[in-house]
């Protein structure tokens, strides 16, 4: 018997008294699913508090004051920009826009400045960007390799409050990456570091219409 075999044959002991009937079904799942109740600005300002917490940059506009925000945080770098994203969204930058090419390696894009995204959802309660590989965000490898990354969240649309509602929302057959601040680690004396296996620098842009 290998490994595998030996998980396994544990995890069957382990539920062979359950009911024999689907697993959610079997599961107690009687847990809050939100943690308090908030209105839309009270959960995009949770979001943005917990954002910050985990180090990333949190800038707050509207619709029509995002081409210019963006285009101070862009301008002239080397940016790699997703097919989907909207024109209109970068129409204030003078950055050089790098398409998403799929034949790109990890050098290439390591040279690169910046990535500019959308996102799928973002969840008010752990700071989290989800991102699901949509048109507007491109393929995973040009969030991970580039070492500043601009995050463009719509909210309210955008924001839900925890990650049971975002499970809900969230197609699980899609390249789903989660994103709590920038990327960082740290050894057994807690010294932390930033950029080991992700962008160093995590700006996130909440675009709030009234």
């Amino acid at each position: 018997m290998n490994s595998r075999d030996l998980i396994l044959a544990r995890v069957r002991q382990a539920v062979a008294d359950q009911p024999a009937e689907p697993y959610d079904s079997a599961v107690d799942r009687t847990y809050l699913r939100v943690h308090g109740s908030r209105t839309p600005v009270e959960t995009a300002d949770l979001l943005a508090e917990n954002l910050a917490d985990y180090r990333a940059l949190v800038h707050r506009t509207d619709t029509t004051g995002l081409p210019a925000l963006l285009g101070g945080l862009l301008g002239g770098r080397r940016v790699v920009v997703p097919d989907g994203l909207p024109a209109d969204w970068l129409a204030g930058t003078d950055a050089e826009l790098l398409p998403d090419h799929r034949d790109d390696t990890p050098h290439a894009l390591d040279s690169v400045d910046s990535v500019v995204t959308g996102c799928a959802l973002a969840v008010a309660e752990t700071g989290t960007i989800v991102l699901d590989g949509g048109p507007a965000q491109g393929r995973r490898r040009i969030t991970l390799v580039p070492d500043h990354h601009v995050c463009v969240v719509r909210a309210p649309e955008q924001v839900v409050d925890s990650i049971p509602q975002a499970i809900e929302l969230l197609d699980p057959t899609r390249p789903l990456t989660w994103i709590s601040g920038p990327s960082a680690t740290s050894d057994i004396e807690l010294d932390r570091v930033e950029g080991v296996h992700g962008p160093r620098t995590l700006e996130v842009v909440l675009v709030l219409d009234a």
